[in-house]
């Protein structure tokens, strides 16, 4: 392969079309031999790229390479983090009512009532305890992230610097949806509240003069109160992020007196009697009814990733985004705990209103008058909701145009109030109009399917991140414009130069040195590849597995024995690619929140929303597809080419060889590939 260079060429590597020319030596290395030349690149990784030679027709196999190359190129971690074009002017308080807000809605005037009477009984509390933990495994990944990428984006800015460009470009893509649905659904909720707190009058009078409409997928009548108000709201988020956090403190402030006031109020007529065997019991439903009122209740502790969608907005997000979804997620477990608690000690269980549960609870006791107070207490919570996803959406679509993915016109910032102003207002209106004509009924089991998914997503990231290599400091030649400047981070495209003296370091990805004498046949893998297969081991086991509970009884209705043994087997893989993960050496400690028990923390995660994604719906599938195939269409026509990470790549092709020495030295000689009727031209590159 290789061909000795001729002398006028000493000091410069090349790589031209097959040619193998010599490289120079950096310091007092004098230059070198052919014989020194094919021991070095017999110690070397190469990296060429040329252009293909294929005739028309069928690409070639570089071609391909290169394209998913692209697909699954990452956002590299910037230094200067904390720079940015929004204001930071949120504190830790801020980022905790905005959670508490995005939390406590409309879920704990409804949801209560519904699990407690249809699903868990009184045990209700303790499927809010189960879901509130679950919630916590999520809540944890969130939280390091926040603190370690303190941008906005939230989950899709945390899939795209770990797992790669099309992940998170779906991942944002269904979180879009799923805030464009849950603002709209929220906003209907409210109108029919305050609709039903004036005997309905506003739906009779609307339907009186517009009719009922009889269309598939259009609702009985437009609602205009719910489009209002869903205006009004963005109007008032577009003002700036301290007025939508001044909004969100006095609304959150009146919800959590409310709520403090229905505690103390149940506590004071409870009748521990409504609990006892004469009234079904503490679990009528037994432990499944639990557990199907936990999977319900999962999905009212979906609003912390406000927190982290907001942090490149917070003051010290290090810091205070963890502290924040620590508090918010606490303080909400509380209310439903106690508050479920309460309802259900104040009347049997079994005779509870699902669409008013506390409003009816106190009127059946004589206190008709605190059903006012919830009412007041239901619409300021549903208010903190509609601004937390008013809040939120246009961020994420903030932080995909910003990085090319979306149209560039949602990346432009207000001069003055320094918020995506064209983000919030056309997705306000896009969501009004939602609200105004759809029946959201049918697709607000779509929210689930996205939330699941980000999260699992998120999960796998903290895993992907703790076991790649920390990028190094740029050096100046590295941050130089060029067209032939080239960065490796990615951790499936790094690439590892270890002299002698470097062997015995364990960095990220390799294998612990104490386990080396009884792994062995992991230490030949290269760093993170045994990784890379233990975490597809990780999730495909996690699916099988989670098919295996969902599934194994009631849809493939499997023999006992066939039901143990998939168990067993799709555990026992599940459990032994956990151990390969952790056999592994992880980034050293940061200096932000880390989450404890890595890989078992995410991998728990993980485990958890797939089975929660598996009982959803077909026809929620089915939507949840279609929606993903119109983003591939958007992504390959618009975001793939205009994508941020697409510019840092060279503007021209070009080819890279890099030469260990036996001092230990490295030089990289970078060639620009030009048509065979110009000269080659050369660039050195750095010493490292």
């Amino acid at each position: 392969m290789a061909e000795a260079a001729s002398p006028s060429n000493r000091g410069l590597g090349r790589i031209w079309r097959g040619e193998v020319p010599t490289a120079s030596t950096s310091g007092t290395q004098g230059p070198c031999s052919p014989g020194l030349l094919a021991s070095a690149v017999s110690r070397s990784w190469l990296r060429i790229r040329q252009p293909s030679a294929m005739a028309r027709g069928l690409p070639s196999a570089a071609s391909l390479a290169r394209f998913c190359q692209k697909l699954n190129r990452l956002k590299p971690l910037e230094e200067s983090s904390m720079e940015t074009s929004l204001r930071r002017c949120l504190s830790t308080l801020d980022l905790t009512l905005l959670g508490v807000g995005g939390m406590v809605g409309s879920g704990l005037y409804v949801l209560t009532g519904t699990v407690a009477k249809d699903m868990a009984g009184p045990a209700v509390l303790v499927s809010f305890l189960v879901a509130a933990v679950a919630s916590l495994l999520a809540a944890l990944c969130y939280a390091e992230f926040g603190a370690r990428v303190p941008r906005t984006g939230s989950a899709y800015l945390f899939t795209y610097v770990s797992m790669g460009e099309i992940w998170a470009f779906l991942i944002g893509w269904n979180v879009l949806l799923e805030y464009l649905i849950g603002g709209a659904a929220v906003a209907r909720a409210w109108s029919g509240y305050l609709d039903a707190i004036f005997n309905h009058s506003i739906r009779n009078f609307t339907e009186s003069h517009m009719g009922v409409w009889q269309v598939p997928f259009l609702a009985h009548y437009p609602d205009f109160l719910a489009a209002g108000i869903l205006l009004v709201a963005s109007a008032f988020v577009s003002c700036g992020a301290r007025v939508s956090s001044w909004l969100n403190h006095t609304f959150s402030a009146i919800s959590m007196v409310v709520i403090l006031f229905i505690i103390v109020l149940g506590f004071v007529l409870a009748r521990p009697h409504n609990w006892s065997p004469e009234e079904g019991g503490f679990a009528p439903f037994g432990f499944s009814g639990i557990l199907a009122g936990t999977a319900t209740c999962f999905y009212a502790f979906v609003g912390f990733d406000v927190i982290a969608a907001s942090s490149e907005e917070a003051k010290n997000p290090r810091w205070a985004v963890p502290m924040a979804i620590a508090i918010s997620l606490g303080l909400a477990a509380g209310a439903y705990i106690l508050v479920s608690t309460v309802l259900t000690l104040m009347v049997p269980w079994h005779s509870l209103d699902p669409d008013s549960a506390l409003a009816d609870a106190f009127y059946r006791r004589g206190y008709s008058w605190a059903g006012f107070i919830v009412a007041v207490g239901s619409i300021c919570a549903m208010n903190t909701v509609l601004l937390s996803n008013l809040f939120s959406l246009p961020r994420i679509v903030y932080a995909m145009a910003a990085d090319g993915l979306f149209f560039q016109v949602f990346a432009r910032v207000h001069p003055r109030t320094q918020v995506p102003v064209v983000g919030i207002l056309v997705f306000g209106v896009l969501m009004a109009l939602l609200a105004l004509l759809l029946d959201l009924e049918a697709l607000v089991q779509f929210l689930s399917i996205g939330t699941l998914l980000a999260y699992t997503f998120v999960a796998t990231s903290i895993i992907v991140l703790r076991f790649q290599k920390a990028s190094p400091p740029s050096s100046p030649c590295l941050a130089s414009p060029g067209p032939t400047a080239k960065k490796y981070d990615s951790f499936s495209d790094h690439i590892q130069l270890v002299g002698a003296a470097q062997t015995s370091m364990s960095e990220p990805g390799q294998l612990r040195p104490a386990l080396k004498p009884f792994l062995g046949f992991l230490n030949g893998c290269s760093p993170g590849t045994a990784v890379a297969w233990a975490l597809g081991i990780l999730v495909a086991s996690a699916i099988s597995l989670a098919c295996v509970l969902v599934f194994g009884n009631s849809v493939l209705h499997l023999p006992r024995w066939g039901y143990v043994l998939l168990l067993a087997v799709s555990g026992a893989v599940f459990l032994f690619s956990l151990l390969v993960l952790g056999a592994h050496q992880q980034q050293k400690k940061q200096d932000t929140f880390q989450i404890p028990l890595v890989p078992l923390t995410p991998a728990l995660s993980i485990f958890l929303n797939i089975c929660l994604m598996l009982k959803l719906s077909y026809l929620t599938w089915l939507r949840f597809i279609i929606w993903l195939l119109v983003g591939l269409v958007v992504y390959f026509g618009y975001g793939i080419w205009h994508s941020k990470e697409n510019q840092r790549e060279p503007l021209e092709l070009t080819t890279a060889h890099y030469v260990v020495f036996p001092s230990g030295s490295l030089e990289e000689t970078v060639q620009a590939v030009q048509p065979a009727s110009q000269d080659p031209v050369q660039e050195s590159g750095c010493a490292e």
